[in-house]
């Protein structure tokens, strides 16, 4: 084998190698109170009771929840709804939050309740005589979505390190490294009594 054959074949190696490592990082969404703070770890008792430790990188952002009304909501907004179907089948929003332009788009199952989905899409039509419904479009599709008034409605706006204090609850999608290890490059937290809903 020539010196060039070698160096191809330790690259083919390595990017073979490589796949699977990319692969073991998946996304773990993560829900519960903060129960310690560090300058960088962030600990959570989980929804189903696990003490969970959460690596904060040195650029890990904060967003804080914040309240918003159904009024609020118009033709073209970019949101996200975990909905599950009602006794006709269509989707009865658990929440509504808005979304940030960088979001994928799309409808998939989500875990928040057993059987709900996520949407996230814009707002093409919103209805709010009557029932309160909005009509969500994105690439592949269409939702109507019935949002009543129990719904969560909010919004994440920016907030800092100093917003993550023991006892808030936070929703985090976290990457979990191939040891195991879960880091968390954003963190949602909630403020004054408003949760991230999702």
């Amino acid at each position: 084998m020539t010196s060039k054959q070698w160096i191809s074949a330790c690259g083919i190696v390595a990017l073979v190698l490589a796949v699977p490592l990319a692969q073991a990082q998946s996304a773990v969404r993560v829900r519960g109170t903060i129960t310690a703070v560090s300058a960088d770890t962030l600990s959570v008792k989980s929804r189903d009771g696990r003490d969970l430790t959460l690596v904060l990188p040195p650029d890990a952002t904060v967003a804080v929840a914040k309240a918003a009304r159904f009024e609020d909501i118009k033709p073209g907004d970019y949101v996200g709804t975990t909905a599950n179907p009602g006794p006709d089948g269509t989707l009865v929003a658990v929440e509504v939050h808005y979304l940030p332009p960088t979001a994928a788009e799309g409808h998939t199952p989500w875990d928040l309740t057993p059987g709900s989905t996520m949407t996230n899409a814009k707002v093409g039509e919103v209805q709010a005589t009557g029932k309160r419904e909005i009509l969500l479009t994105y690439k592949d599709g269409a939702k109507k979505v019935v949002v009543p008034p129990e719904a969560a409605i909010v919004r994440a706006v920016p907030g800092t390190r100093a917003d993550l204090v023991v006892g808030q609850y936070v929703f985090v999608s976290a990457q979990a490294q191939p040891d195991g290890t879960l880091t968390a490059p954003r963190i949602q937290v909630s403020k004054d009594g408003v949760k991230p809903p999702q």
